[in-house]
């Protein structure tokens, strides 16, 4: 076969694979649209009315023409009427101040985007985001945003992927990769080739955090100021913190004597050092956020045919209890008081 019969060979197989790639983008699509237009509406309430006090902000995963956009209820009324705002999101986090929206836009070329959302009048603002979104975090005051998605190029990365965390502050113009930090591990510095971090939460001074770092096929809590730069492991076994809204606890997943892939929720009083495992069976794959000094809440996927859909659950941070469902149809929730 001649130079010229390749290449024209070669064109009409990209061709094939382009065109059946949109077919099946477009069916996939109409397939979306019917099932929209077939849902049941949602009761909804004034985004005013809720904004004004203390409230769970969460991605809707009703299906219907909100899939996918930021919800919020009342603390009070979480069963109730769900507000909504014009934002659609994969991941969202929100403060008095700002909403957090980390967005994956899935067309021919997959784009990611993050964007933090002025509560008031202030134009929207971008922050790093150079993967699949995963976890979203802001400061109590709104002015750092923690951002973690999944990115592949890492020579380190058996399977491909790896995760990058970037801390940006919108106050002070300024972005931070956590892999550029000093870690010490045992109180000795480390620099292990592997090391990956995720999962940040931030201290009431803005300035300590609790992270996930992992390195040499374990996870770790790490905790550090970012005005150093310097983290310190603290414990074994922990990934994607959460810090108690008094302060004194961290509540994470950790996989213990479970397979890969599957998690409970625990809890460590940071004085003590005691940890406590919840009554949460179920495998729990989020960043949990705390409802309150004694509740934790977090997101379950269902399965089968609702796989698209998850519900927000809570449980006792003390270890006591029983699990439920906190809010129906809903992700990612975010607690501002």
């Amino acid at each position: 076969m001649s130079q010229r019969m390749r290449v024209l060979a070669l064109c009409v197989i990209a061709l094939v694979i382009v065109g059946g790639s949109t077919a099946y983008v477009l069916s996939s699509r109409s397939a979306r649209l019917q099932a929209i237009a077939a849902a049941p509406s949602q009761p909804t309430v004034s985004a005013a009315v809720v904004a004004s006090g203390p409230r769970i902000v969460f991605r809707n995963t009703a299906i219907g023409p909100n899939y996918g956009r930021v919800g919020m209820v009342p603390i009070g009324s979480p069963a109730g009427p769900r507000a909504f705002s014009d934002i659609w999101c994969d991941r969202v986090f929100a403060s008095q101040r700002n909403t957090l929206c980390l967005a994956s836009d899935r067309g021919v070329v997959t784009t990611y985007t993050g964007t933090v959302h002025s509560n008031g009048d202030a134009a929207p603002v971008q922050v790093p985001l150079p993967g699949l979104p995963s976890r979203a975090r802001l400061s109590g005051d709104g002015t750092l945003t923690a951002t973690t998605s999944f990115v592949s190029g890492d020579s380190y990365a058996e399977t491909g992927f790896s995760t990058r965390t970037v801390v940006t502050s919108l106050a002070g113009h300024w972005s931070r990769d956590l892999e550029t930090a000093t870690l010490l591990h045992g109180g000795q510095r480390i620099n292990p080739p592997d090391r990956n971090y995720w999962g940040v939460t931030f201290a009431p001074d803005h300035d300590t955090v609790f992270v996930t770092v992992a390195f040499g096929g374990a996870t770790h809590l790490a905790t550090g100021k970012l005005s150093t730069s310097t983290f310190q492991t603290i414990r074994t076994d922990a990934e994607c913190p959460s810090l108690s809204p008094d302060g004194t606890r961290v509540a994470y997943k950790k996989r213990g004597d479970r397979g890969p892939g599957e998690w409970r929720i625990a809890v460590l009083d940071l004085a003590t050092g005691r940890e406590t495992m919840l009554a949460e069976s179920q495998s729990v794959d989020d960043q949990v956020e705390w409802l309150d000094n004694d509740t934790l809440i977090y997101g379950l996927p269902m399965a089968g045919s609702n796989a698209a859909r998850s519900n927000v659950w809570k449980v006792p941070a003390d270890g006591t209890g029983l699990p439920s469902i906190l809010i129906h149809d809903a992700w990612s929730p975010a607690v501002v008081r």
